[in-house]
Parts: structure tokens; sequence; C-alpha cells
């Protein structure tokens, strides 16, 4: 868990902020991508059902395991299939695009469902550098004109923007389509700070950045037209069952769908082991417990507890869940928990 900040104690409670879904679209041995789009609408519209905020998909590229690289595509396929959660990015990785195509992107998926949807964005490749090279084809693209990216990204979207402007997105200028960043490190927390947004972290990957970018965006806050005060949602992996034994054990899918991803061989999401120790060494232990040090496991009572900490430390105004579970009845279960502590 992130090291407790006596300064700035949280008087939140879990009853007092939303709790949305990350989905990665898992694909899992013997699956298809079929199996795993017609999961995500299915855990979507559960959801949706349970009340969650927001459902959002996360874009990657050449993994074996996820589905959603094409996630304007997945995104729209959700906000079709559900009434009236909020489905989003989480998030688009804008240096693999043009500004202009998202700006169209997320503007037509605006048009279709107004009101319902999220356009978060990191700078990160959401991949390898080779698959990053295929998809940039420059490269010289490395992220670092995120800035200047973003700029002209959200000129295309602002109504005051486009008088006497060449190009245009339409559909997408002067819709209000809420724009997040998101990040793992310093950069983004700064940024969004900078500009008056609001500000997503990837604790669930990146425990030890999580205080420190979180301070950075709360210090370099300023209020902005979309925002008056700070806004953060931090993601957290979770998985919940009936049981401890059995959440420890599902969570075992996720341990090995890391481990691969250390050893540069990154798979499918596999069943559940009995024991890990039997499949990784003690130094690729250490490494994956220390990266998933923040994922939470257990039964109910244990889950409302460690979240209630996690809120604590972090502060954090709505948390974004992801379960990466094998068995599709177990993941829905895992959310049903999750609802259920509010």
């Amino acid at each position: 868990m992130p090291e407790e900040n006596p300064l700035n104690q949280s008087k939140k409670q879990l009853n007092d902020i939303p709790l949305s879904v990350l989905d990665l679209a898992p694909i899992v041995t013997g699956g298809t991508p079929s199996d795993s789009f017609r999961n995500t609408l299915d855990l979507a519209r559960h959801a949706e059902k349970w009340g969650f905020n927001r459902y959002w998909l996360a874009e990657h590229h050449n993994m074996p395991g996820i589905a959603s690289s094409a996630t304007s595509v997945v995104i729209g396929y959700v906000a079709a299939g559900t009434s009236k959660i909020r489905v989003g990015s989480g998030g688009i990785m804008l240096p693999n695009h043009a500004p202009l195509v998202i700006a169209e992107q997320f503007g037509t998926l605006e048009s279709l469902y107004p009101g319902r949807i999220d356009l978060g964005l990191g700078r990160a490749p959401g991949t390898d550098q080779t698959t990053m090279r295929a998809l940039r084809r420059d490269s010289r693209s490395d992220g670092q004109d995120f800035p200047e990216q973003l700029d002209e990204l959200r000129s295309y979207l602002y109504p005051s923007s486009s008088a006497g402007m060449r190009v245009r997105a339409i559909p997408g200028e002067g819709l209000n389509i809420p724009i997040w960043l998101l990040g793992s490190s310093g950069f983004s927390a700064r940024l969004a700070g900078q500009l008056g947004l609001p500000f997503s972290f990837a604790s669930h990957f990146s425990p030890d950045n999580t205080l420190p970018a979180l301070e950075v965006y709360r210090s370099n806050f300023r209020p902005s037209e979309v925002l008056d005060e700070p806004y953060v949602m931090v993601g957290v992996n979770v998985i919940a069952a009936d049981t401890d034994e059995e959440a420890c054990w599902l969570a075992t899918s996720m341990e090995q769908q890391f481990l691969n991803l250390v050893r540069n061989r990154p798979s499918p999401l596999n069943p559940p082991v009995k024991n890990m120790d039997e499949l990784w060494n003690p130094f690729e232990k250490a490494t994956i417990q220390q990266q998933l040090r923040t994922s939470i496991i257990g039964s109910p009572k244990v889950v409302k507890e460690k979240l209630q900490a996690f809120l604590d430390s972090t502060q954090a105004d709505e948390l974004i869940i992801n379960s990466q579970v094998y068995d599709h009845k177990a993941r829905l279960r895992s959310y049903e928990i999750l609802s259920g502590l509010k």
C-alpha cells in the first residue's frame, strides 16, 4: 500500500467516492478476442446495473492478452450496449495518433452517445519499441511533444478556437468531451495540474510513484474552465471473492501475466494455479510483488478495509478498478462484491 501521509489525512469514506471500471479486455488462454468483447459488454452492463460511475478501456498493442487495441471502436461497442454509464479511454496513447484523428473519433462517439464519453490520454506507447515504430512510422516521435499534441487536440474540440482554422474536426468541434490526463510518473501529473485538468494515476502498476505524482498534481494545480479544484482518480488492482483463499488463488492469473511480462513473453491470461513458487524464482517473485504491492486481494471484509486504507493514503476523489481474473463469472463476482461495499 502507498505510505500514509500524516500531513494530509482524508476524511473521505469509501461510500463517499465513485468507483469505476478499468477493462483491459483480457484474452484468456483458450479464448478469442470475440470472447473478450462479449465479456467486456457483459461486464459493462453489470457495472452499469451495480452503480459504477464510468467504464474505461485501455490502448495496448502487440499484446496477446489484451483485445482493446482499437480502443475507440470498443468504446463505441460498449456505449451502444449500455444506456447511462460513462464510457471512455484509460487511455488513448496520443503520440500513437494524429490529434485530428482522435478529435474526430471522439467527436463521433460523443455525437452518438452525448454526455457519456470520456477522453483519457496518455503519452506512453502502450507497447514495445518495435511495435511503437510500426504505429508511429516516425522513429523521432518519442512522446516528448505530448504537450504540443494535447494543445492541438484541444484546439480541434473547442468552439472558440475554430474561427479561421483551415482544418476542423467534424464531428468534434464544439463538443464538451471531458479530457483526462493519465500517468505513471510526474510528467503528466504536472501538466494536468498546470492545465487544470482531471488526472488519473496508474497505481495498479506503478505504486512507488503514486503519492509523489499526486503531490505534484495537487501542488501544480491551477483552476481552469474545466475544474475549480484538483480531481484525482487512482487505478488499483482489486480481486475480491467470497473467501481470502479463493481471491488469492484467482490472483495468480494476474501474477502470471506480470511474470510473463518480466520475462518478455507476453501471453494470454492464464488459469489460476495453486502454487506460484513453482513458476517464478525468488528474484522474479520479489520484483512482481513490489510492482503489485498496492493490489487488494481478499474477501469482502478484507477488501473493504484495504480499499479504505488506500483511500486514506491517496486522498483520491475516485477509484478505478482493474480486475484481471481468468474466469468471467468470477470476474463479475469480484465487481459485484465491490459494488456492495458502498
